[in-house]
């Protein structure tokens, strides 16, 4: 396979039909392209499954309609159009991306009402987002910017524009030998990585931010529901930055990140606990359940 997402074989599905790989292309002046009017989810395969699959079809329209456009696909036609995805390309363990976006139109200003919206999805071989960390822990840099607060952005709206900062975080952070790095919101407490939640444990209880400001993700509520099956305390809060020095373990949940230990988040480490490697398995026994 080549290096290029835009070179490789395979099928994606384009508003409505199967299209060559190569072939899957917009044009220059698509709006989203322009002014960051799209949605999108990650999700992925396991063993010919997708895990919650109607909860990001349902996530991905109402994300649409949190940023003021409509998905000409119901729930169904979308999870017709992922499983159509995978059969094409021959794929029972993947990452699969449905994107929906305001493609070119009459208008090519801020206002794009009588653009029409398009949508895709693709599906390819995807292993762990964070590499090795998996096991040996994920090490974090400290974001300059801050996830903004949910008067100046629609925050539960998995939107392509709201992860330019993420994309400027993660960049600085591996370019210090980190793998992500952790963003606080804009009042100065914890919120989560570039792109996944994030959990800590304290003296046996776990302690995660309230997401009150930022995406509350499907992962980070089916790890909720584990913590709770288990009778673990779990405190949804707002965390200060200083609280890191208490916390003894650390990690990250995410469609991409699945469940990935933390080692180290700035000056602060964390070990790779008995808790954090029980919720890890639990979450790979269910998803492949």
């Amino acid at each position: 396979m080549a290096d290029g997402y835009d070179d490789r074989d395979g099928k994606i599905w384009m508003d409505g039909h199967l299209v060559e790989w190569r072939d899957a292309k917009v044009h220059i002046l698509t709006h989203a392209l322009h002014y960051a009017s799209s949605v999108f989810e990650g999700e992925r395969c396991y063993g010919g499954r997708i895990f919650e699959s109607r909860r990001h079809s349902e996530r991905l329209r109402r994300s649409a309609s949190l940023i003021d456009f409509e998905i000409p696909y119901s729930v169904d036609e979308i999870e017709a159009a992922k499983t159509a995805t995978l059969k094409a390309n021959g794929l029972t363990d993947a990452y699969v991306r449905a994107i929906a976006w305001r493609g070119v139109g009459p208008e090519m200003g801020v206002a794009s009402s009588r653009n029409p919206v398009r949508m895709a999805v693709a599906a390819w071989e995807w292993g762990n987002y964070y590499g090795d960390a998996k096991t040996r822990g994920a090490r974090l840099d400290l974001s300059k910017w801050k996830r903004p607060s949910p008067e100046t952005i629609p925050s539960e709206a998995k939107a392509a524009g709201l992860y330019m900062i993420c994309t400027m975080s993660k960049h600085a952070a591996e370019a210090k030998g980190c793998s992500d790095a952790m963003m606080l919101d804009y009042r100065g407490y914890v919120a989560e990585a570039t792109g996944a939640n994030i959990f800590f444990v304290r003296d046996g209880e776990v302690h995660t931010p309230l997401a009150d400001c930022f995406l509350n993700g499907i992962t980070r509520q089916t790890v909720l529901g584990l913590l709770k099956e288990k009778g673990v305390p779990v405190h949804e809060r707002h965390i200060q930055p200083s609280e890191l020095e208490g916390f003894q373990q650390c990690w990250l949940t995410g469609t991409a990140a699945e469940v990935t230990p933390v080692g180290q988040i700035g000056d602060y480490r964390f070990e790779v606990g008995a808790l954090t490697r029980d919720i890890s398995d639990s979450y790979e026994r269910l998803v492949r359940a």
